[in-house]
């Protein structure tokens, strides 16, 4: 096992950087990307009827503004499920708008992903990217499905992954090299995740506080 606060990967043709709180730089692209935000999840679960805490969106934007400070990246692209359902008029709503607002240069795109059906009429200062994206030896999408195309980043799964000798699980990046997959964790931090299990020659990153724990 390795630990480190950042890891460059050599994807299809194209070197990424792995990053501890759950997201990918890619420098010739000025780009960084993440997976599942899941924007206004809590709503959702509060108007259910159902108690947690506040805070999670605000919470989640001073994460990516510390990654966009820390990589100079120029534009965030999100591997689908940007929100979790509907986009009420709802605090939640209100601090994304706000944070656009005071940041209009930042490009932001979106792959839909299954929780995205809202997003065409919701108007959250953002621009809403073809479902699969091809763009130099990689392709874009929210399933990870492989592709003929190029290597795929993917999200969705939530893949978790544990350490030997503990119980607890972490959230990580899971690299199916054969596959052609690099799957994302989930970026925010109210989510679940996927009890993933490495086969041979796969490799996962997790992210186990503030650094990144090479396993396989």
């Amino acid at each position: 096992m390795r630990a480190d606060a950042c890891l460059g990967l050599d994807v299809g043709g194209e070197r990424l950087v792995a990053l501890a709180d759950r997201a990918l730089h890619w420098p010739a692209r000025g780009r960084l990307l993440i997976a599942d935000l899941h924007l206004g999840k809590g709503d959702v679960f509060r108007r259910a009827g159902i108690a947690v805490p506040t805070g999670g969106t605000a919470h989640d934007l001073a994460r990516i503004d510390a990654l966009l400070e820390s990589t100079g990246a120029h534009e965030l692209l999100v591997l689908g499920d940007i929100v979790h359902g509907p986009v009420p008029e709802a605090a939640w709503r209100t601090q994304w708008l706000a944070w656009r607002a005071a940041r209009p240069r930042l490009r932001v795109g979106v792959v839909a992903g299954n929780h995205d059906r809202a997003l065409r009429t919701a108007d959250l200062a953002l621009e809403l990217l073809p479902e699969v994206l091809r763009d130099g030896g990689l392709v874009l999408r929210h399933d990870p499905v492989p592709s003929p195309d190029g290597v795929v980043l993917a999200g969705h799964l939530h893949p978790s992954f544990g350490l030997p000798g503990m119980r607890r699980r972490w959230p990580g990046f899971w690299w199916r090299e054969r596959a052609g997959l690099l799957v994302l964790p989930a970026f925010s931090a109210f989510t679940g995740g996927f009890r993933a299990e490495l086969e041979p020659g796969e490799r996962a990153l997790l992210c186990v506080d503030g650094a990144l724990v090479s396993i396989g």
